[in-house]
């Protein structure tokens, strides 16, 4: 028998970040690695990153990294766990092999595995199998214990009409479900969603019929990552006569790839080249970016791409996801694209472009794999909550669905749920452009104060030799007050500021940190009884 902990490092009570750690007596298994993208109010970041200091201190123990499938919010941060763990071996499928390698992933860190082969790990072992999702090749995992299987779902719609790479084994699933499931981790996202995700997800007649109504040339927003999506749309196109053209690098590498492997299956003459892009006729696939969302779209707008020239003639579809914090941005790029005069479409209400379980989608996976004990994962608190509903009204005792926040530690003690409110401190790391160090709290507050209040520079120089002050003190400002009609408070800054110059200077010694902190003190009172705002303060004083 065994002592069994779960915790999520991310991707609990919130979107994305996903990391979920099972140990097994001395066993680490880690379930994905993602990211979150940033939102407005930490200003600069591109993106969230889990904090690995937990595994860090562990790291001997992790038998693998398991990736379910290619998306960022699942995979995103794979590079970096390796950096700081690069011994970790990562399995992942082939598609969403390609995905980490496109990513900046090594190569000799990743075990490609197949759906439904069985990878042993002592007294443990780890089973994928096959899921529905808008990429190929995703799969959930069975961790196999000798109490019982923990099962991680990953993203997963039920629509058996999907084959292939996106072909979903109902009768592993159920299979498993017979075996002695002790614990499943499901995923939240659309539990609000009634009925089943599919066939809400199938949009290729929407795009024929957006094809077939719009004559001239049309420009298709898309994420490289949701390959079903791009199908759809090449296959939406066939036989239209039209040259269908795929702007951007990772787009193309994706398609290539694709094609390469057998994922998608489409005739040589529907793609175009740059030749086409100014044709009447053209369709434009434009590869968007969840770190800058639209920036394409608005770089062709503006007139800054290289390639594309917007006519007013165009139709522009928004062929992906819409994010809540992202709706603003969208609004305003159409606002322009219509004054443009542009003819927009975006995906209706009713449709699903995210491949995410409904609400009776996780029901039916939870009849199937009966589990003891059921964990809602991935996503919002309130969409966890729903999911545990969900589970409750299906029959399963209150006390055997376990909601938790990331950090929250889990035990299980020979199959039996134990509650020991173990809670691991967990911080998001924040990133901002290339660099994977974290920013941190303090740089945010700065940047808040910044964008509210603007910043006081204020600049002195004194006589290294006779100790007085020779130049200023000058006053800068920036989105604070406008100098030219604020003579009479710059006066008074100046005033205060060389005040307090003077009184720190003595014959023998001039404390300039002392001047600092003063300058800062007495000038933030000052201007907060003049303006109740609270600039920035920053004093340089240099001697010569």
């Amino acid at each position: 028998m065994s002592k069994i902990k779960i915790l999520g490092l991310g991707g609990l009570a919130e979107s994305g970040k996903n990391i979920y750690v099972i140990e097994v007596d001395e066993d680490i298994f880690v379930f994905d690695s993602g990211i979150k993208y940033a939102s407005g109010n930490v200003l600069g970041i591109d993106y969230i990153m889990p904090d690995f200091s937990y595994l860090e201190k562990n790291q001997k123990r992790i038998k693998g990294l398991f990736i379910t499938h290619g998306h960022k919010e699942n995979m995103g941060s794979v590079k970096e766990f390796l950096q700081v763990m690069p011994h970790v071996k990562v399995y992942a499928t082939k598609y969403t092999k390609f995905e980490l390698l496109e990513d900046g992933v090594n190569a000799e860190s990743i075990v490609e595995i197949k759906p439904h082969k069985k990878l042993n790990f002592g007294t443990n072992s780890v089973f994928p199998i096959s899921v529905t999702h808008s990429t190929p090749d995703a799969v959930m995992y069975v961790l196999n214990t000798p109490d019982g299987a923990i099962c991680y779902t990953g993203d997963f719609i039920i629509d058996p009409t999907m084959q292939g790479a996106y072909d979903m084994d109902l009768g592993k699933i159920a299979y498993v479900g017979k075996q002695n499931v002790l614990c499943l981790l499901c995923e939240s996202s659309f539990a609000e969603v009634h009925g089943h995700t599919s066939p809400h997800h199938r949009l290729e007649e929407f795009y024929r019929d957006t094809i077939n109504h719009n004559e001239k040339r049309i420009l298709f927003s898309v994420l490289s990552g949701h390959l079903y999506t791009i199908e759809e749309i090449l296959k939406a196109a066939l036989n239209k006569h039209r040259k269908v053209i795929l702007m951007g690098k990772s787009l193309q590498n994706t398609i290539n790839f694709a094609r390469k492997e057998g994922y998608l299956t489409i005739p040589d003459d529907l793609l175009g080249d740059l030749s086409n892009i100014n044709d009447d006729n053209a369709i434009l696939l434009i590869n968007d970016d969840r770190a800058y969302p639209y920036a394409n779209l608005n770089k062709i707008l503006n007139g800054y791409d290289k390639f594309v020239n917007l006519k007013p003639t165009d139709t522009i579809v928004f062929a992906e996801p819409r994010y809540d914090s992202t709706e603003k941005i969208l609004v305003k790029l159409q606002n322009e694209l219509a004054m443009f005069g542009c003819n927009i479409v975006t995906i209706p209400k009713e449709k699903m472009i995210l491949h995410h379980a409904a609400r009776e989608d996780l029901m039916l996976m939870i009849k199937l794999m009966q589990p003891k004990y059921y964990m809602p994962v991935k996503g919002e608190y309130r969409y966890m909550f729903n999911n545990a509903t969900l589970a409750e009204e299906l029959g399963m005792p209150k006390e055997n669905i376990i909601l938790k926040q990331n950090g929250e530690m889990v035990f299980f003690e020979d199959g039996i749920l134990v509650d020991k409110r173990e809670i691991l401190k967990v911080n998001d790391i924040l990133i901002d452009g290339n660099s994977n160090d974290d920013i941190g709290d303090l740089v945010i507050k700065d940047r808040e104060m910044l964008s509210e209040n603007g910043i006081v520079l204020i600049s002195a120089t004194v006589d290294r030799q006779h100790k007085v002050l020779l130049v200023g003190p000058e006053v800068t400002t920036r989105g604070f007050i406008y100098i030219k009609y604020s003579q009479d408070m710059i006066a008074e800054i100046k005033a205060i500021c060389e005040e307090i110059i003077n009184r720190n200077i003595n014959p023998k010694y001039v404390d300039y940190n002392q001047i600092k902190v003063e300058i800062r003190e007495e000038l933030s009172r000052y201007l907060y009884q003049e303006t109740e705002c609270k600039p920035m303060i920053i004093a340089v004083i240099q001697e010569v």
